[in-house]
């Protein structure tokens, strides 16, 4: 048997996000295509560092550094995690460019496109490999629903779609100091949520994705509480196909904690389904609706399709990215730069037209 190649990782920022990755990676998974090791955790305090280690990394003992810098200097690290709020993204992507270390960062990738581009810049130039976490389109049930979509054609031609994130963060009553209020951190749902419902919309209604991808048309409104966008709604509009998606986020109310997306085509709909918009369970794919002789309309049996995942289903990019590197390549099949580029582009032009503006937009 071969043996199985070792990929040693850098987490930078231990917050929820990071727990959450991190526990994923240690996970024992005997089919795992690498051995994933945390060889060095990143932290404001060396104490919170330990802390973090302690609880999420029991059977290893990374080196844990009082500094996101210090960890990305670390000789035995190949690639570093970014678990930073969206803010610090830009910074710390080329602190560990700089010392030639690989990355991946957590989305929203940084907070407009203008930055992502310098982000891009700097990887190129030094020869690393960059990428932007956005573990949703590393998942099975997404590719299966990809194939589905426009190789299959299960649903015939689509024409419309619909996706939702919201959550009841109460961001008025919120600390100042908190990140949700921090516009120089990215607050507003946006950047949070809303890029989850826009990848739904922006992958189910272009064939595309991720290369030679089609950018909408745009139609936006965003709605403020204590200077801070509290909900956005979008609308989609390719003009090549004509089809429309309607995406929207809030943080006034959670959103439906069943529906994540609905897509409509001549032939039958499919309704994805997960307790939020960013971890989808399993779809359903429905024929047309039917109407009888007394005008009563039916929808037939739906055939479901789920999807089993280890953990909470980090493992998927994490693989992707170890196998990237190992690979010798500089970014992703999935994600690829050009895609991050577009994605916050479209970000760029939703927040100049429904109003928000962080200071990096001036710079």
């Amino acid at each position: 048997m071969l043996e199985v190649p070792t990929i040693r990782w850098a987490i930078i920022a231990t917050g929820l996000i990071s727990f959450w990755f991190v526990e994923d990676l240690v996970l024992s998974r005997p089919d795992a295509p690498v051995n994933h090791v945390i060889q060095a955790i990143g932290s404001s305090s060396k104490e919170k560092g330990e802390a973090f280690a302690a609880k999420h990394c029991p059977n290893s003992k990374p080196k844990i550094y009082d500094s996101y810098e210090a960890a990305c200097k670390d000789p035995e690290v190949d690639v570093v995690y970014i678990g930073t709020p969206h803010g610090f993204h830009k910074k710390n992507c080329l602190e560990a460019i700089a010392h030639g270390k690989n990355v991946l960062c957590e989305k929203a990738f940084t907070l407009n496109a203008r930055e992502a581009r310098e982000v891009f810049a700097a990887a190129k130039e030094k020869g690393v490999y960059i990428a932007e976490a956005m573990w949703l389109r590393h998942r099975p049930l997404f590719k299966q629903l990809m194939k589905l979509l426009y190789e299959d054609k299960i649903i015939g031609d689509v024409f419309r779609m619909w996706s939702d994130f919201g959550r009841e963060w109460d961001v008025p009553n919120l600390p100042a100091t908190s990140r949700y209020r921090d516009l120089a951190l990215g607050a507003g749902t946006l950047l949070d949520l809303g890029i989850y419902s826009l990848t739904w919309g922006i992958t189910t209604l272009d064939p595309k994705i991720p290369k030679n991808s089609e950018t909408p048309k745009i139609l936006a409104a965003q709605t403020f509480e204590v200077g801070i966008e509290v909900a956005t709604s979008i609308i989609l509009q390719y003009g090549s196909s004509g089809r429309q998606g309607v995406i929207t986020s809030t943080t006034k109310v959670d959103g439906n904690p069943d529906m994540v997306a609905r897509i409509e085509g001549t032939a039958g709909t499919i309704e994805v389904v997960g307790p939020t918009t960013s971890d989808p369970k399993y779809f359903v794919v429905y024929p047309k609706f039917s109407t009888d002789a007394a005008g009563n309309t039916k929808r037939g049996e739906g055939k479901r399709y789920d999807f089993e995942v280890p953990g909470r289903g980090y493992t998927y990019e994490a693989d992707a990215t170890a196998l990237d590197i190992l690979a010798g390549k500089k970014e992703s099949d999935v994600m690829p730069w050009s895609e991050s580029i577009r994605v916050m582009e479209i970000m760029d032009e939703i927040r100049r037209q429904g109003g928000t503006v962080y200071k990096a937009d001036k710079e």
